[in-house]
């Protein structure tokens, strides 16, 4: 629980914690990172119709849901397209997943616990947005590096020629177009979103694993874990999902010479444009493969997670 190990071993030096959660992450990074593409191609696809026909004029869209989504995918640019992107989502994931998990850590130190042991909810949402926030910030150039190279083989069907051919030449294309500062466009939703996605996932996995510890018969095991990840994936998800699509659309679009976003002034005009175009259930376009991606993701990061701890002799989170 951050303070001395069971074993007795003297607490870990942070960057342990941070390579533990690293490597967790990217196990469960790889194992969804096809539903991440689906979500993304999905939360794009309205937005194109859109800018080219005007409301309610557009015609049908290329896919319609994720299982035709990821076919056409697989159909018309390959399978292993399904992965295209993954490489820096898991760099993205190594700084994002590392900073979150060991933030939190300390921010519960220092927040203190109740007399009974129990991490109050207030004290664990915020120390769960803070964290998501902080670990983004920290990420958000390797997520803008993802999201347009997720959108590359739909642009190269289209007849577009390709944007960037490689996570490196993402990077310099990046920096040469905006600056540095380039590097943090669509930061702000990006934020808005991690800190969401935490509330739901930190927030949640750690309250619901800790009630179950005191309120029922079961055990710090596998069962209370995956019931745990179970339900933060869910509600995660459900909190995420309408930033995640504005982060998406921002990201995506394209930029004058200065490194201003050409279709969105801000994530408010995003937002703005995206429920007077498309509706309010635009902003949970993608939202079934957010969940079932959030959901095996989560099971899979916390159960990862938590068994490497256990395994190299760290306390349970």
């Amino acid at each position: 629980m951050g303070q001395e190990e069971k074993s007795g071993v003297p607490q870990w030096p942070r960057v342990s914690k941070f390579i533990l959660s690293a490597c967790a992450a990217t196990v469960a990074e790889m194992v969804t990172f096809p539903l991440d593409l689906t979500k993304t191609r999905l939360q794009i696809q309205g937005e194109a119709a859109l800018r080219q026909h005007g409301p309610g004029r557009g015609p049908q869209t290329a896919y319609r849901g994720m299982l035709g989504t990821a076919l056409g995918i697989v159909r018309e640019e390959g399978p292993l397209k399904l992965w295209q992107g993954a490489t820096p989502a898991v760099y993205r994931h190594i700084v994002y997943s590392g900073v979150r998990m060991v933030a939190y850590e300390q921010l519960r130190d220092v927040l203190g616990r109740s007399e009974d042991d129990s991490f109050p909810l207030w004290k664990a949402a915020i120390g769960g947005m803070l964290a998501g926030a902080v670990g983004q910030f920290m990420a958000s150039p390797t997520d803008l590096v993802k999201v347009q190279m997720q959108m590359e083989g739909r642009r190269r069907l289209e007849g577009k020629p390709p944007r960037v051919q490689g996570v490196y030449h993402a990077f310099l294309k990046i920096v040469s177009e905006g600056g540095i500062r380039g590097l943090w466009a669509g930061w702000v939703p990006n934020v808005q979103r991690a800190a969401l996605v935490n509330l739901g996932d930190l927030t949640t996995y750690d309250t619901v694993k800790h009630f179950l510890l005191r309120n029922t018969s079961l055990q710090d095991t596998s069962l209370c874990h995956g019931l745990a990840s179970t339900c933060s994936g869910l509600v995660a998800a459900t909190m995420g999902t309408p930033a995640d699509v504005i982060k998406t659309r921002i990201m995506n679009q394209p930029r004058d010479p200065n490194g201003r976003g050409i279709l969105y002034k801000s994530s408010i005009d995003c937002l703005i444009q995206s429920v007077k175009g498309e509706g309010f259930i635009s902003l949970y376009k993608g939202f079934l493969p957010t969940w079932m991606r959030m959901a095996p993701w989560s099971m899979t990061f916390w159960l990862s997670f938590e068994q490497i701890r256990k395994t190299m002799g760290i306390s349970s989170f």
